[in-house]
């Protein structure tokens, strides 16, 4: 078999209200799709984490840098071609975007090696450990909003999560230290103080000011605390781990089993968050998964993405086994949207494909399904309606 060409589709649509994270707000969703093909007919997709610009930008790399490198190989060498790649790029490109491009041809290539031996995707990563897994639900972003404003809108968000059956939540903040903490406090009173909820910062705060923020948490019992401080911040990660009860989580913007090694090495995190569809695809996932198991280390899958990237990650939560393992163990849980309805997630697939009917049916709980590869295949029609020609 060989790879005979490589395709990349941005798809892009504007959403009903501006929405945002501490970095910025946003007017339109975009999701990054990688389509390689081969000379037996079986095609396989992948996606690439990086939103609006940075998906065009990536698309290139895919298509003119990624792509001239690898047309002929066998897909089913995965490992081979992962290598091939870095090393060519690694004087360019050892994080950020060609990491993000390279995830997404990788993601394929293992797509594509399911439907040749017409096996699931976690079967061939190490079999079910998990018939079962929670699911949290990711909601309550920022938006141009008062701090008052804000608190009404994410209380009513809160409880619609809740009422969903979603096993716990995660909310937005960054409008500033003082102002932050009054958010967490009216979420934290809607859905009670058994309710498992976790605060996202995405790297808003210098060490002071996570040290602040860090402190409040701490009494509101919050589950985890993420990205409380830039990636690059080794030192304020560790610090912050030291001096504060609630679980620091991150990863999402780190890259490669090079830098998770740095990232574990320097004892910067309780909960590992790695983003498959940017580290570098399942290739690189399963070694950083291994560096997190070795350390004892709890993963959960960062997710943001495309039905492509919620598929790929059940199977790889599926597989995940518990640790350290037990009677009653901490089981992983799946990271999924649930602001504005995201048409990437409910439209894309040609398949039948609801994670949310899943947890409202299964009481928190979604399933993976047996169809070969990751189990989905997007509507090309589908994707020719929302496609970025730019």
């Amino acid at each position: 078999m060989k790879i005979t060409s490589i395709k990349s589709h941005v798809l892009k649509y504007e959403l009903e209200k501006e929405l945002g994270y501490s970095q910025q707000y946003y007017k339109h969703r975009t999701a990054h799709l990688v389509e390689v093909q081969t000379d037996e007919g079986i095609t396989g997709w992948g996606e690439c984490f990086g939103p609006g610009n940075i998906a065009l930008a990536n698309k290139f790399i895919v298509e003119k840098v990624i792509q001239p490198l690898i047309i002929g190989e066998d897909p089913l060498n995965k490992e081979h071609i992962w290598h091939r790649v870095y090393n060519l790029l690694r004087d360019s490109g050892q994080k950020g975007m060609p990491i993000q491009a390279l995830s997404g041809v990788d993601i394929a290539l293992w797509d594509i090696l399911g439907k040749k031996t017409k096996s699931p995707l976690y079967q061939l990563i190490g079999g079910m450990c998990n018939k079962q897994v929670p699911v949290y639900g990711y909601g309550m972003m920022l938006q141009k909003k008062t701090t008052s404003e804000l608190i009404d809108l994410f209380k009513e968000e809160a409880s619609q999560i809740k009422s969903k059956n979603f096993k716990a939540m995660k909310m937005k903040i960054g409008l500033g230290p003082a102002e932050d903490l009054k958010l967490v406090r009216a979420v934290r009173e809607v859905v009670g103080k058994d309710f498992r909820l976790m605060v996202d910062a995405n790297h808003a705060y210098n060490l002071n000011d996570a040290l602040y923020v860090g402190r409040g948490l701490d009494e509101l019992d919050i589950f985890w605390f993420e990205e409380p401080v830039a990636p690059e911040d080794y030192d304020g990660y560790r610090e912050l781990k030291q001096k504060i009860n609630t679980n620091i989580a991150g990863g999402e913007a780190e890259f490669t089993k090079y830098g998770w090694n740095e990232l574990i090495k320097n004892k910067c995190i309780d909960i590992a968050q790695p983003e498959v569809c940017g580290l570098g695809g399942i290739t690189e996932y399963l070694k950083v998964s291994a560096l997190a198991q070795a350390n004892f280390i709890p993963v959960v899958n960062h997710v943001w993405g495309s039905a492509v990237s919620i598929a790929t990650n059940l199977h790889l939560l599926t597989a995940q086994p518990d640790m350290p393992g037990g009677l009653f163990p901490s089981k992983s849980m799946l990271e999924f949207d649930t602001t504005e309805k995201n048409i990437f997630i409910t439209e894309l697939p040609t398949e039948s494909f609801s994670i949310l009917e899943q947890v409202k049916k299964n009481n928190g709980f979604a399933s993976v399904s047996d169809n070969p590869g990751i189990g989905i295949t997007p509507n090309l029609d589908f994707i020719k309606e929302f496609e970025v020609n730019e």
